[in-house]
């Protein structure tokens, strides 16, 4: 639900729609998109569906008939532990990572995680209201690192090491060059752990890498994303975004 307050705009410059909301915390830039498009988004009293529309600071703009506001940007990383949904809501009344969040910060703030994590996936999540930063971090065409902590199954063959650093064809496209190190191998329990650094996003990429080369992943954990990292937090916790670290993000 969209607040009932004066539209604030950050500059005299007019910018696409999409974006205009997504600053103002209503969503990400992909979902404001989809909210023009339902014909939830009045300019100027006049309902609007095309993504190309543009706007000022003069121009009153409404969602679900609501006068939209500019809300203070926050963001936030949390550890997000396995067994946890990396969405805001769901119908099968599974958990949610905004489960974990406090109930004041989502009263207060409309966040929403950016980018995903699977379910059986932990580690660093970011959370944020920024919908220009989130759209940035996520549709970028600039390389944004990604660290995982990955433990496969088997005792990874330098031939495997190799591929993954070279690239994976997933879906007939390669991947880009992957960072690969070996941290210790387990023979007893035939298993192998190492760190795999990449920059891009697929779906459920690392894990289908890794099986690509024969190595199904055990146990995967996202160690940083962008610079940022769990810097001490414990499974389930969150802090709140440095000045600097923010700084970074919006450099990538």
């Amino acid at each position: 639900m969209v607040k009932s307050l004066t539209v604030i705009v950050v500059n005299d410059n007019s910018e696409r729609l999409q974006k205009v909301m997504a600053a103002c915390g209503v969503a990400s830039r992909r979902k404001c998109e989809e909210i023009i498009l339902a014909g939830r988004v009045k300019v100027n009293g006049v309902t609007v569906k095309e993504l190309g529309t543009k706007v000022t600071p003069k121009d009153c703009i409404e969602v679900d008939n609501k006068l939209l506001a500019k809300e203070s940007l926050v963001y936030y990383v949390l550890h997000k532990p396995t067994g946890y949904i990396t969405a805001v809501s769901d119908k099968l009344g599974r958990r949610i990572v905004m489960d974990l969040l406090p109930i004041e910060l989502k009263k207060n703030f409309r966040v929403f995680p950016i980018g995903r994590l699977d379910y059986d996936t932990s580690g660093v999540l970011l959370i944020t209201n920024d919908g220009d930063l989130s759209y940035r971090l996520t549709k970028s065409a600039k390389e944004i690192e990604k660290k995982y902590q990955v433990r496969v199954d088997g005792i990874l063959t330098q031939q495997a090491v190799n591929q993954l650093m070279r690239g994976i064809i997933l879906d007939g496209v390669i991947t880009k060059r992957a960072k690969v190190e070996v941290l210790s191998m387990d023979k007893q329990n035939h298993s192998t752990l190492m760190t795999l650094t990449i920059t891009e996003g697929r779906n459920r990429q690392v894990r289908r890498m890794c099986e690509a080369v024969g190595f199904p992943v055990k146990k995967l954990k996202r160690l940083s994303f962008g610079g940022v990292t769990l810097d001490g937090l414990a499974v389930g916790e969150f802090r709140q975004l440095k000045p600097h670290e923010i700084k970074v993000l919006y450099s990538l």
